[in-house]
């Protein structure tokens, strides 16, 4: 069923006497040492979109540049080698979401074939909401038996149609393809590309915003943060967030379009990078329908 959603009125509510908590925390684990502008970039985007409170787990080597580049970031150096997150680390982030009682995971850009073993673990045994992304994606193509372990928690998964296609092979359709992943893992999907699709096995919404300036490295990982950091937001404050997952990656893909294309209107659409998107996120907000 496809369906028609009033945005500016299902934005997460901003309540002037709220403090930081109030807006949800958000752990990202994300980066490599090749990739850390992607655990960068998911960060910052959890805070642009409103989020309390971000704590960005990487990789040891590339804490230092995590927190040089967002000091407002709350860094968790986790064990790597050769660049990638040991999988033995798995036991120290899940230590530490509940430690810093952490509302929301999102996992997966940047994490490199290295990471992949650990955020299976990640998956399998934790419960905590979680947003599922690039390499992360990639593990559970690899390893199809782990759909099972999603059902346990609320989930979004954001393949774009390559990641699509090693999770549920070929397909022609896009929304069928949607709804396919959704109803294998019980999870909300957000299908990338143009005319984004977002289904929760019975919903779907079509994003219509959004331009080739959006066609770059990088862009994806703006979108992971901006969902988490939105549903960190709406999840806490309704106190459901299996009820708020289809909302927030429907505004997750609504806000990025818009993103993209006020970022094209005074740069061009070939001149922008996915970190000057953030630069008009408070532009998209005020124009988001």
């Amino acid at each position: 069923m496809h369906v028609k959603i009033d945005f500016k009125k299902s934005l997460p509510k901003r309540p002037p006497e709220a403090d930081k908590n109030f807006f949800g925390r958000v752990m990202v684990s994300a980066g490599s040492k090749t990739m850390s502008g992607a655990a960068y970039l998911c960060s910052k985007a959890v805070l642009k979109s409103g989020a309390g409170l971000v704590y960005c787990a990487c990789g040891e080597e590339e804490k230092k540049i995590i927190a040089s580049l967002l000091p407002e970031a709350i860094t968790l150096p986790l064990p790597s080698k050769g660049g990638f997150i040991k999988a033995a680390a798995a036991k120290k982030i899940l230590s530490a979401i509940s430690d810093f009682r952490i509302d929301l995971l999102a996992i997966g850009p940047g994490l490199g074939s290295g990471g992949r073993e650990f955020a299976l673990k990640v998956l399998s045994e934790g419960k905590t909401p979680i947003v599922v992304d690039a390499d992360a994606l990639n593990a559970l193509a690899s390893n199809k038996n782990f759909f099972k372990f999603l059902s346990k928690r609320p989930c979004i998964l954001t393949p774009h149609e390559g990641e699509m296609r090693r999770l549920i092979g070929d397909f022609t359709d896009r929304k069928e393809a949607a709804l396919k992943l959704s109803g294998l893992t019980k999870s909300v999907v957000l299908l990338k590309g143009r005319r984004s699709i977002v289904t929760d096995g019975e919903k779907i919404y079509e994003n219509k915003t959004g331009c080739s300036a959006l066609a770059k490295g990088g862009s994806g990982d703006v979108l992971t943060g901006i969902i988490a950091g939105i549903w960190a937001q709406k999840g806490r404050q309704d106190k459901d967030f299996y009820s708020t997952a289809f909302l927030s990656a429907a505004i997750g893909a609504n806000l990025h379009g818009l993103m993209g294309e006020i970022a094209a209107s005074k740069i061009g659409k070939r001149c922008v990078l996915a970190q000057e998107l953030l630069d008009f996120i408070g532009e998209a907000f005020n124009r988001i329908k």
